[in-house]
């Protein structure tokens, strides 16, 4: 007889009685989730640790005596464990739940909206999927090379944008880097966008992310990389030394006039469960830069990407995919590699080199190619 495994404990830290009640009653009624208790502030959540040892904590950001920032930060140090930040949708909840990333949370969820119970069977399914994920993960300490994952279901890019045939070769002067990430991309993007110099190709990105982080995500990479980092809008030429984050909530895709690229904003249907989709992004990638274009995958759970970066690699781009030694959860990148799409697997600090050094290759084979031909 199979046994069953043994159910994840779960802490839920939280000032809120109503939010700790909420909570306790979503995670409650799946059965691989234990709710092992729950705490009101920090100094109570770090006696029950040592009193419940649980797998996941739940963290609410802001709280009494002492906020969720600082005691993740001593937590990660001290204990290193699989965190999920409880999180409000505004600017400065925004803010502060990306540091938690930076520190080392796993993942965060958004505070349920109390007031609509129609919304809350999705909640409940977000909530429960990123549980189990978190359960799953290696946290670390923040520092280079730290990364996360999250959860997915299939649908196809086929609903926001059709297929055709990519085969074409793009003569255009400058590559294009498309790079998509799933929760805990946002310290995995920052890794690579840091070591990215000032005139590198432009790049576009595509992570999940809620619509009210997107911006703040931009604006923090920006402050972090030499590239000019910006959120995407409808209709923006892409040019060299930028980088375009997808708003969260919309697609981004990439359209072509003459020579020249530009963002296109997208309110398409999900695609395997995400607006924005990697998946979306890829395939308008391949059918707009072709070969000129660079294709990256970095941590996620589910296989959002994969196909969108196997469509890259046969339109005639070089396909990068981040290795599983650097991944807390090897999901969309292994997906990918499973399907035959990646040309190399590496770690995430070497990531940036290589995209430079592909970009070098490219540009070589495009001198020696001219120079055959005005020898002809």
């Amino acid at each position: 007889m199979k046994m069953q495994p043994d159910p994840i404990r779960v802490l839920i830290v939280d000032d809120s009685a109503l939010v700790r009640k909420v909570l306790t009653e979503i995670l409650d009624k799946d059965p691989r989730i234990e709710v092992a208790g729950t705490a009101t502030d920090p100094y109570a959540a770090r006696e029950k640790i040592k009193q419940l040892n649980p797998d996941v904590i739940t963290l609410d950001v802001e709280m009494p005596r002492m906020d969720g920032i600082t005691f993740l930060r001593n937590l990660m140090r001290l204990r290193p464990m699989p965190v999920v930040m409880v999180s409000s949708l505004t600017e400065q909840g925004a803010d502060v739940t990306l540091n938690a990333l930076e520190i080392g949370a796993v993942d965060f969820v958004t505070k349920p909206r109390l007031d609509v119970q129609a919304g809350l069977e999705e909640y409940a399914e977000i909530l429960i999927g990123k549980v189990r994920t978190a359960a799953k993960a290696r946290p670390r300490p923040c520092g280079p090379e730290r990364i996360m994952p999250e959860t997915i279901r299939r649908y196809s890019a086929d609903a926001v944008i059709p297929r055709r045939n990519a085969a074409e070769r793009f003569r255009t002067t400058h590559s294009l880097i498309a790079i998509g990430a799933s929760t805990g991309g946002t310290e995995a993007i920052k890794e690579v966008l840091m070591r990215l110099p000032a005139d590198a190709p432009a790049v576009v990105i595509t992570q999940h992310i809620p619509a009210e982080f997107s911006l703040p995500f931009a604006r923090r990479m920006n402050g972090v990389s030499a590239l000019a980092v910006c959120q995407a809008e409808d209709g923006q030429q892409i040019v060299p030394g930028h980088a375009y984050v997808a708003p969260g909530g919309k697609h981004l895709l990439v359209e072509r006039s003459g020579a020249r690229l530009h963002c296109r904003i997208d309110d398409g249907p999900p695609v395997n469960r995400h607006r924005p989709s990697v998946d979306v992004l890829f395939r308008s990638v391949a059918q707009t830069a072709g070969m000129n274009a660079i294709g990256v995958l970095l941590t996620g759970m589910g296989d959002d990407g994969a196909r969108g970066l196997l469509e890259l690699k046969q339109a005639g781009a070089r396909t990068l995919a981040q290795d599983e030694a650097t991944s807390v959860v090897w999901g969309m990148p292994g997906e990918a590699v499973e399907l035959g799409a990646v040309d190399e697997v590496v770690p995430l600090g070497l990531v940036a080199e290589r995209i430079l050094g592909l970009d070098k290759e490219r540009n070589a084979s495009e001198r020696v190619e001219c120079t055959g031909t005005d020898h002809e």
